[in-house]
């Protein structure tokens, strides 16, 4: 439950010649992006680009891997994925904005693809604050002093976290589904009973048995929930495929277990974070320029056009509700997502 309870109870000129560091495709990627959107079906148009060689950097507690696209000396835009998604939600998105002049950042969240620990020590923490802390630090190592966030589901909860407690270094800021910084206070009240059953998986995860389950049988999970929230998305065997690699890091299965007993209160977090996460708790709105997204098929989205955490977005703010999209929004509307991000840096 992403904080739904109490909601549910182009800038720069464009460059054609821009770099596209880190991309592949078979001709100009600008290009070939825009004409497959507008030609082929979602998943088609989306297969016609992939990232290329991937970078790593050691960043606080982590080597996070991450995919880099445009000019090197580019205002910085950082991309972030979701459960159970990875930085492939972004192959459509950034060769566009890089064809803009962005220098775009697509890390891989703790526990998916090739960030991995530094240290067999560490606690495979995976309470909401460590993802924001994890994004500082990689911002850190890339000297990054201030970057424009876009993200949906771990993604956008993530980047509201950077936007409330480090506001400095975001400067703009693209989230779908809105507010979703969680009140684990809020996660003890019952839903309606069509809300709870769309959460089923969090209830699994608070079992033994899921575990197992999650380890043995982690990509076809993952298939079944993108099928679930995203109804019109017809991806290909090849995309989740692709995507389905980023699960077989070691600590996959204990980041997804933790993060959603963390949320129900059933796992303790790091108490090193417990006044940060004290201060989330209490909702604090968010005053940089913002555009939310809504898929308007994505069982989580709460009704009301963007109402329901409206009052969440005290500073420059736009919505959009995308008909036709579920859950995978930056892959299911690329070019949706992309105006999205030039026009929350245009506020």
């Amino acid at each position: 439950r992403r904080t739904f309870g109490k909601a549910l109870g182009a800038g720069t000129a464009s460059t054609a010649t821009a770099s596209l560091a880190g991309m592949t495709a078979p001709s100009s990627a600008s290009a070939t992006a825009r004409r497959g959107a507008e030609s082929a079906g979602p998943d088609q148009a989306r297969g016609t680009l992939s990232f290329g060689a991937l970078k790593q950097t050691r960043a606080g507690e982590l080597s996070i891997g991450y995919a880099e696209a445009g000019p090197a000396h580019g205002p910085a835009v950082i991309l972030l994925h979701g459960w159970p998604y990875d930085i492939h939600s972004y192959v459509g998105v950034a060769p566009l904005l890089a064809t803009h002049g962005y220098r775009v950042i697509v890390p891989y969240l703790r526990g998916y693809g090739t960030t991995t620990f530094l240290s067999a020590k560490t606690f495979r923490n995976a309470e909401q604050a460590v993802f924001a802390l994890d994004i500082i630090a990689l911002m850190d190592a890339l000297r990054i002093e201030r970057a424009v966030l876009g993200g949906f589901d771990w993604g956008s909860r993530t980047a509201d976290i950077i936007a409330v407690q480090w506001p400095e270094r975001c400067k703009a800021l693209v989230s779908v589904s809105g507010y979703l910084i969680t009140d684990r206070k809020q996660q003890r009240l019952p839903l309606p009973p069509a809300t709870e059953w769309a959460w089923w998986y969090q209830y699994y995860f608070s079992t033994e048995r899921s575990e197992l389950g999650l380890a043995e049988y982690r990509h076809d999970f993952a298939k079944l929930i993108w099928r679930n929230v995203s109804p019109t998305w017809h991806f290909s065997d090849a995309t989740f495929d692709r995507t389905a690699q980023a699960f077989d890091n070691p600590d996959y299965v204990r980041i997804v277990i933790h993060n959603y007993r963390w949320r129900l209160g059933l796992a303790p977090g790091d108490s090193r974070h417990d006044d940060l996460e004290a201060r989330l708790a209490e909702g604090p709105p968010i005053h940089v320029p913002t555009v939310t997204l809504d898929g308007a098929l994505d069982p989580f989205t709460p009704p009301g056009n963007g109402a329901a955490y409206r009052g969440k977005f005290t500073g420059p703010y736009v919505h959009r509700t995308l008909k036709g999209i579920g859950h995978n929004v930056p892959q299911e509307a690329p070019e949706a997502f992309t105006q999205a991000v030039l026009e929350a840096d245009r506020m």
